[in-house]
């Protein structure tokens, strides 16, 4: 997916992929996409929009990425929600998942 960078006439790639994330797990963790969506364990609880700070935080590092290029476009309340990240492509955002990087 391509969008329009910013007054700036450039274009930035942007992915948008589906997360399931486990708030109060023992360790922060990004599992590898399979046949559904990616997985996020995160230590933090859900309470107050800390294991959606938590989240943006793991996704910015694991992808490298700037925090601000990880926004959550859907489901801030529940486990499951649209996240998209600027700055990479899919294919991209696959490959990097899928190298541990």
């Amino acid at each position: 997916m391509r969008r329009s960078g910013v007054g700036d006439g450039k274009r930035m790639d942007s992915a948008r992929i589906e997360v399931h994330v486990r708030p109060g797990a023992r360790r922060d963790e990004v599992e590898a996409p399979g046949e559904g969506a990616l997985r996020v364990l995160v230590r933090v609880p859900a309470h107050d929009g800390e294991a959606n700070e938590a989240v943006v935080a793991l996704l910015a590092k694991r992808l490298g990425v700037p925090r601000a290029g990880v926004r959550i476009l859907r489901g801030r309340t529940g486990r499951r929600k649209l996240v998209e990240i600027q700055g990479v492509g899919r294919d991209e955002l696959l490959r990097r998942l899928g190298s541990g990087r």
